[in-house]
């Protein structure tokens, strides 16, 4: 079962590089080479913030 609509997925973006998002596992994924982010997804809903993300490189 997808985390978040795919309608949604498909405008989300990283808001610190403007990069799609991706999911994986429980997380959202920044897709930008420099940006590595992974944003958590909280009851549904993705929590965008660069202070709640880690980096995953």
């Amino acid at each position: 079962m997808p985390l978040v609509e795919a309608a949604l997925l498909d405008i989300l973006a990283c808001p610190v590089c403007h990069a799609p998002l991706r999911e994986e596992g429980d997380e959202l994924l920044c897709t930008g080479e420099s940006c590595a982010l992974a944003y958590p997804v909280q009851d549904g809903i993705p929590v965008l913030l660069e202070d709640e993300a880690r980096r995953t490189g």
